[in-house]
């Protein structure tokens, strides 16, 4: 299927396929004999909906490639198919995040648990696969499947050794924010298309106040793109941030919606919203900004969340993403045209990510 957007009142085939993985799936009941199959009616966006909130996906109820990407890596289950590492086109889906979470409970290091199939868990399914004396040949088929449910039914289960292994990756950067790369990634178009301008402005301006803070303490500081009122693909935005080899994303972002009562500063970091695998690094560098802006300003707190967007989850180093505020609520857009708030925004950002980078025994 193409990955086109497939909204409400839409129609055709690839509006049959969606309902027919969501019913498989379980978010939709088959449809009576007197509903059209390729509709895309109110009861299949509200089961996209249901989906989404499930998966830790922005809810909109509209099929765009991130959501299709997710309906098509939940069909999978460990053992369903034979997964590789396959450089020009990494293989994702939930049942290599199965086989990440059991690496990770044997004691094997392919990084963070997030359903793709990348460079770490291929050297982690190497090395299970020497020490259990199947071929090493990085291809996750029967012999390490039966390999891997024999060892998994004998050590059980265990949760402890993500959070120690980023522990240990968070330690070894806290030696101050000098030298550190980070990446601004300004979100933009992610408003109403009348206000995509005035949004890209607004970030473009607390972007250029956080570069400068940081660029004097001796940080370098990198840019996804130019803060203008064209959408990125966020898959894009996470390949340049892992192509600089960056120590920390920033992402920031203002809102727009159609509920009067919206406002506030909402944070995020990579992680399942339903209590499983998440960055304890990502969620530190999040609480630190966010409890810094917070700080500084008036604005509404609408506190940190888990969230498996694919910025989050295709940096290879923490991320963080920051909603500002809300164009569409009148309290937040004036602040947000006040360059005195930006400044304390961009003022109290840096010095989260100042605190995020301190030695040890500066912060504890």
């Amino acid at each position: 299927m193409a990955q086109s957007y497939l909204r409400l009142g839409d129609t055709g085939p690839e509006v049959a396929d969606i309902r027919e993985r969501l019913h498989r799936l379980g978010f939709i009941d088959a449809p009576g004999r007197h509903v059209a199959r390729d509709f895309f009616d109110e009861a299949l966006a509200d089961s996209v909906r249901a989906f989404q909130q499930h998966r830790g996906i922005p809810v909109d109820g509209i099929v765009g490639p991130q959501t299709f990407r997710h309906i098509d890596e939940a069909r999978w289950s460990l053992g369903d198919r034979v997964v590789l590492f396959n450089p020009g086109h990494l293989m994702s889906g939930d049942d290599i995040l199965a086989l990440q979470q059991r690496l990770v409970r044997l004691g094997f290091d392919c990084g963070r648990p997030d359903g793709v199939f990348g460079v770490a868990t291929d050297a982690a399914l190497r090395e299970f696969q020497r020490n259990v004396g199947v071929e090493s040949d990085g291809t996750c088929g029967p012999q390490t499947f039966a390999a891997l449910d024999r060892l998994s039914r004998t050590v059980g289960e265990g949760h402890l050794a993500v959070p120690l292994r980023e522990q240990i990756t968070w330690d070894s950067v806290r030696s101050g924010v000098a030298g550190k790369v980070v990446v601004l990634d300004p979100g933009g178009a992610d408003a109403d298309e009348k206000l995509a301008l005035v949004e890209a402005d607004i970030l473009a301006d607390v972007c250029a106040r956080i570069e400068g803070r940081l660029a004097a303490l001796g940080t370098q500081v990198l840019m996804t793109r130019p803060a203008v009122a064209e959408l990125t693909p966020e898959a894009s935005r996470a390949a340049f941030a892992n192509d600089t080899g960056a120590d920390l994303v920033i992402s920031l972002h203002v809102e727009h919606v159609d509920l009067p009562g919206a406002n506030g500063l909402a944070t995020f970091y990579f992680g399942d919203p339903f209590g499983g695998a998440h960055s304890l690094s990502g969620f530190t560098a999040a609480s630190l900004m966010h409890d810094e802006v917070c700080a500084r300003t008036d604005i509404t707190d609408c506190h940190t969340h888990p969230r498996t967007w694919d910025l989050l989850r295709l940096t290879r180093m923490p991320a963080v993403w920051m909603e500002l505020g809300y164009l569409s609520h009148p309290r937040d857009a004036a602040r947000l045209a006040a360059p005195g708030f930006r400044d304390a925004v961009a003022e109290a950002i840096s010095s989260g990510v100042v605190a995020y980078f301190a030695p040890q025994n500066e912060t504890d």
